[in-house]
């Protein structure tokens, strides 16, 4: 049987706890890095303010999840916590924030148990919100939400994770003006706006003083920097970014998360190719190998430019990892237009690939298109690119057999192992040595 807390605010008004007890919080994070950086932010500010963080398997008085909505996975993933939440600790305020919370707040606000909702705007006003907050939210009960219509959320909120793993997560960037057919994101998020190259560099100079190694850039669309910053050098842009950032000394990697082919330059490639600090692996999305599955998903480039951009970081690091997004099942994806996808990735010069399953998403372009293709026919084209996946990363690391390249430890072990990766993304996995946590090693592959 599950443990129930017991209700340590039996004998004390809900408008008195605040001043009179030990406030105590736990996060929960759905979703992607930048989640995770704003996670991060949002426990360090409440920390300020005299909140103990929990961990979420814990008793606490306040939960916090941070959703993302870009499946409908990710939707029944936070029903499912907010139901454990209630067995586990039924008179705790639960507030749900993130993506999914700005598409439905109405949605979310009829689960039970949720207290609080808050949209994008009022996401990093968590702190003020919980001291006015009582348990049921509204008055006669019922979840209070506070949002707004995504055009009203502007400027730019700083975040990067800290403690919570050997490598920080810096976001650098929120929203997008891409509008693929298939994405919430621009709904949830809202229109794309970045730090200043100063701020970043402020960031990035805390992050190395705590002893942080390795920064991952983060953002929804990173090569989009510039836009929206008003506080910056005019005409700031992604190559100008990392261009500051690789003169800061003290940090010994930068990597960046993800980045879009056709924002991704040549300038950039031969930068991080003769950089020391940026770490020769690039994530970059493709989605489809074939051109007509590109047109209906509204991407910006065919997959002409995606083997160029390959071939380009290929002729100058040839050990450099490059990961790939795709999506399988999409509408109208024939069995001709998946082998399309398999061919063009099987001979492709690429490392590792995350392979999504398509999901109707409301209020988007493809939710209204014809040509479904069968959740099984999804299910198995999923499966046959995730080992595809399997069969390349297990092919890139055997080219590097017998190699030796730094590796960045993690400093919590794995059930007595410990792994971490190389400059160039493989994974390596040792038996705990406490000396090497958070330690850049050289290792033979």
């Amino acid at each position: 049987m599950q443990k129930v807390c017991r209700n340590r605010r039996i004998m004390i008004n809900f408008a008195n706890f605040y001043t009179l007890m030990t406030k105590t919080v736990a996060f929960h994070t759905l979703g992607c890095k930048l989640n995770f950086s704003e996670t991060s932010t949002l426990c360090r500010s409440l920390e300020a303010e005299g909140f103990v963080k929990k961990d979420f398997e814990e008793c606490a008085d306040v939960y916090v999840i941070n959703t993302c909505s870009v499946t409908e996975n990710a939707d029944k993933e936070c029903r499912y916590i907010v139901r454990g939440i209630q067995r586990r600790a039924p008179e705790a305020m639960v507030v749900i924030t993130g993506c999914y919370a700005q598409l439905k707040p109405q949605e979310i606000a009829n689960i039970e148990g949720v207290d609080l909702v808050l949209g994008a705007a009022e996401k990093f006003n968590l702190g003020a919100h919980l001291s006015q907050l009582t348990k049921g939210g509204n008055e006669g009960g019922g979840a209070k939400i506070c949002s707004c219509d995504i055009e009203e959320v502007a400027g730019f909120n700083s975040s990067f994770s800290l403690g919570d793993r050997t490598r920080a997560f810096l976001k650098v960037q929120d929203g997008c003006d891409y509008n693929c057919s298939f994405c919430t994101i621009p709904l949830a998020r809202g229109h794309s706006r970045s730090d200043s190259i100063a701020g970043v560099l402020t960031n990035m100079q805390e992050l190395t003083d705590s002893g942080i190694k390795e920064i991952v850039l983060t953002g929804i669309n990173l090569g989009d920097f510039g836009k929206g910053n008003d506080g910056g050098k005019p005409g700031s842009n992604f190559y100008e970014l990392i261009q500051a950032m690789d003169a800061v000394a003290g940090i010994s990697r930068v990597r960046i998360s993800s980045i879009e082919p056709n924002l991704l330059t040549d300038d950039i490639i031969s930068f991080v190719a003769q950089s020391r600090r940026f770490m020769p692996h690039f994530h970059i999305p493709l989605q489809s190998g074939s051109d007509k599955i590109l047109g209906a998903m509204r991407r910006r480039y065919k997959r002409e430019l995606y083997q160029d951009r390959v071939d380009a970081i290929k002729q100058l690091m040839p050990h450099c990892c490059i990961g790939a997004d795709v999506i399988v099942g999409f509408p109208g994806e024939t069995d001709d237009d998946f082998k399309d996808t398999f061919d063009f990735l099987h001979q492709l010069d690429i490392s590792y690939l995350h392979v999504f399953t398509y999901s109707e998403r409301p209020n988007t372009l493809a939710a209204e298109m014809i040509g479904i293709v069968p959740v099984h026919v999804r299910n198995t084209r999923n499966k046959t690119l995730r080992n595809l996946s399997y069969q390349k990363m297990q092919y890139f690391t055997a080219q590097h057999a017998g190699t030796t390249r730094p590796v960045l430890f993690e400093k919590a072990p794995k059930d007595a192992l410990m792994e971490g990766f190389t400059d160039n993304y493989i994974k390596v996995q040792t038996p705990y040595q406490a000396e090497w946590a958070n330690q850049l090693v050289d290792w033979v592959i």
